[in-house]
């Protein structure tokens, strides 16, 4: 599969709208298919069930008719409570999380829910005929001893479904709620952030990626927009196919344009169609996304830690909620050996070569980024001194280490020129005791 292929499936399942989609077809299908069973007297057992009463059709014409007139107005009702959770999110917490909301399995199988039962209860309710209309065909006539005809064991779905909906509005209400309370928002991209480091970086050690990289011709962008996808193992096809190094010069989440360089080909061969199979496999968009982009998601802490502690909003204990979750981050990254798995597992010799991560660089963009606003709160400024010595003792002794005890730091550093009095010496005391601490396991 090319990235184009894979990257329209990913945004597909993540679109507001395909669920709801799915499950009105699935909701008609269903209908059609039951009818199908009632008409052809596959259901005639429902109507041996001594406590199931069989359906008149006016009863069930009316029953049908108030599923299908609520479904669809809770369905609306579903979808503008959602919108206002959005933008509440989005105001309050920032516009990066639009696109978390809007692909929350919770608020896209509730709609669809509400959909898919509206759809079939209205595709059963045209096919009910009373008592003084005419069958339409002799086998229509014949599908049910009961005058006129009334589709049993349809009908019986339709409730089910119905009380399934009910289910679902209860799970919705609450969910909804649950979900724009900033725990849960930073528990869900938390918890995201560690599943797609434990996913990029799936082997343990101390290693950065290697820095030894071949050299080769240029390869530049032909259009702008943000790296949203990499077809890692499709390029490493192409440079074994081709004989080629592909030595990339960007990473997921990077911006490019036009003449911008995208990558590095090393051929024994020159081949004109090499350049654009190599195109191929960079996905370009207007926005970034989670998808192979552990940094996306450090980010969105680190912006709600910032707009936390902004003067407007001056909420630090949000800010530190942020910094637990960046700590646990920094402590998975700094255990693992961070380059990524591109190959298969029988590839002799990879000849795709990504742009090195270090643990420098994650670190800056973590708690390097929020460390200004931080530096203004006592409390925030304390709490991230504690997380910083307790991932550098989980990590253990060594130049991770250092660097998380070097950002605390600077911590104190920019501590002193934002505050004063008693504040500050709270944050020098903190400091002094996280020292200790690495000293005393050995730490540099």
């Amino acid at each position: 599969m090319t990235a184009e292929i894979r990257w329209f499936w990913a945004r597909l399942n993540a679109n507001y709208w395909f669920y709801p989609a799915l499950f009105a077809i699935i909701g008609g299908a269903l209908a059609f298919l039951l009818v199908w069973l009632d008409r052809n007297g596959f259901a005639e057992f429902v109507n041996d069930i001594p406590w199931l009463t069989p359906a008149r059709p006016e009863g069930a014409s009316n029953m049908l008719t108030v599923i299908a007139g609520s479904m669809i107005a809770v369905a609306s009702t579903v979808f503008s409570i959602t919108i206002v959770a959005v933008s509440y999110a989005s105001s309050t917490y920032g516009p990066r999380l639009l696109t978390n909301f809007m692909e929350d399995k919770g608020n896209q199988l509730s709609l669809a829910t509400f959909i898919g039962t509206f759809v079939y209860a209205i595709t059963v309710l045209r096919t009910i005929r009373s008592e003084d209309e005419s069958a339409a065909t002799a086998q229509d006539a014949a599908a049910t001893a009961l005058p006129g005809f009334v589709p049993q064991l349809s009908l019986l779905v339709a409730y089910a479904l119905m009380v399934g909906s009910v289910a679902v509005l209860v799970f919705f209400l609450n969910h909804v709620p649950s979900g724009i309370r900033i725990a849960n928002v930073l528990e869900g991209i938390g918890q995201r952030l560690m599943r797609g480091i434990e996913k990029t970086y799936p082997e343990e050690g101390s290693q950065d990626g290697p820095s030894e990289r071949p050299e080769g011709e240029p390869l530049f962008a032909n259009r702008p927009g943000y790296v949203q996808l990499i077809e890692f193992r499709e390029l490493a096809r192409i440079g074994r196919e081709k004989d080629c190094d592909i030595v990339l010069t960007v990473r997921t989440g990077d911006f490019v344009h036009t003449g911008m360089e995208l990558a590095q080909l090393r051929c024994e061969e020159h081949d004109e169609d090499l350049a654009g199979k190599v195109r191929e496999q960079f996905n370009l968009g207007a926005a970034r996304t989670p998808e192979q982009d552990p940094q996306f998601l450090i980010d969105e802490l680190v912006e709600i830690g910032l707009r936390a502690l902004s003067p407007g909003i001056n909420d630090p204990f949000t800010a530190i909620t942020a910094l637990h979750w960046l700590g646990a981050a920094t402590t998975d990254l700094g255990r693992r050996r961070l380059e990524k798995q591109l190959c298969d597992e029988d590839a002799s010799e990879c000849r795709v070569h990504p742009v090195p991560d270090d643990f420098d660089h994650y670190v800056a963009r973590g708690f390097g980024a929020i460390r200004s606003a931080v530096a203004t709160s006592p409390i925030a400024a304390r709490v991230m001194l504690d997380t910083l010595g307790k991932a550098a003792l989980a990590i253990g002794p060594g130049p991770r280490s250092d660097r998380l005890a070097q950002e605390a730091q600077y911590l104190l550093e920019q501590s002193q020129a934002a505050l004063t009095g008693p504040s500050l010496r709270e944050v020098q005391v903190a400091h002094g005791t996280m020292a200790r601490s690495l000293s005393d396991a050995g730490h540099g």
